[in-house]
């Protein structure tokens, strides 16, 4: 028995991946992708970088798809192998075959999703967002897989949903230009408060994106993000980065960073000005740059040779 497509109907299948391709042409320097065969489906990946330097995964945030890392990647694919994912249960490239309907599930798909992106060796993972929260699931059952972690204002994670968020992204479920603008607006703030021609270019991308996957996908519901424990968030590898903006709109980012010195204060917790949920736009260089720093780091205990 086929499993029922995601979209709407072929004609919202075409006009959406018709569109997803354009948004790709912006995409910074050389990349190539594929689609990699997983027992949820067939996920699609773009690569950027050297083909033999160190992998590094990055995991978008929930509505959002691999081309949310363009700001990013130019920077991170000096030295490393990215790749860049459209989630299995999210929008893009990526086909579905089974559905996702516990972490677990999202665990065992990255597992095997990044054996065939990086058989035998440890690999960098960072994730914003939802993708985020995805990326810790993993780092509980996977650590020794993992050279370093990055979680980016990380859904549930350190700290429940906030209700303004969650009351906003319901009424944006409906598939209104009006609604997506205005939760994209509300969510973005940062970069929605620029006046300049660049940020509201980029802004309106954004809303471009999110209303046409509405118009797109059936609705859907994924798996809701949890909150770690004390001594899960302690378990998390020790090279773990914690970014938050410090207008952060889904949770309360002094709170978060409270929490992480009390109960984990091996984690690396960085507050980043004149930012909130759209970090990686509107602070693109200091996040590229301090995931770089994580990523290029050596592991404890790894020393150069002698000169």
């Amino acid at each position: 028995m086929s499993t029922p497509s995601p979209f709407r109907s072929e004609a919202t299948r075409s006009r959406y991946l018709a569109a997803y391709d354009g948004w790709s042409q912006k995409w910074p320097g050389p990349s190539d992708t594929r689609l990699v065969q997983t027992s949820y489906g067939a996920t699609f990946v773009r690569g950027s970088g050297p083909a033999d330097a160190s992998p590094l995964v990055l995991l978008p945030g929930a509505g959002a798809t691999s081309l949310m890392w363009a700001p990013n990647v130019a920077a991170l694919a000096v030295h490393h192998r990215v790749w860049a994912v459209d989630s299995i249960a999210d929008y893009g490239r990526s086909e579905p075959t089974r559905p996702v309907l516990t972490a677990k599930d999202f665990v065992i798909w990255l597992d095997e999703l990044t054996s065939v992106l990086s058989p035998g060796r440890p690999f960098g993972l960072a994730g914003v967002s939802y993708g985020a929260w995805i990326s810790a699931q993993y780092a509980l059952a996977h650590p020794e897989r993992l050279s370093a972690l990055a979680l980016i204002a990380p859904a549930g994670t350190v700290m429940p949903l906030g209700l303004g968020f969650i009351l906003r992204a319901v009424s944006c479920a409906l598939p209104s230009p009006w609604f997506t603008r205005r939760f994209m607006s509300w969510l973005a703030n940062d970069l929605a408060a620029r006046k300049d021609e660049t940020s509201r270019l980029l802004l309106e991308e954004r809303v471009e994106q999110g209303y046409l996957a509405l118009r797109s996908y059936k609705a859907r519901r994924l798996v809701e993000p949890s909150v770690l424990s004390d001594e899960q968030l302690r378990a998390l590898p020790s090279r773990t980065l914690f970014l938050v903006g410090e207008n952060e709109r889904i949770f309360s980012a002094p709170a978060a960073l409270e929490r992480l010195r009390r109960v984990a204060p091996g984690i690396e917790a960085e507050l980043i000005a004149e930012a909130g949920h759209d970090v990686t736009l509107v602070q693109a260089e200091r996040v590229s740059a301090r995931l770089m720093s994580l990523f290029e780091e050596k592991p404890s205990g790894v020393t150069s040779p002698p000169a």
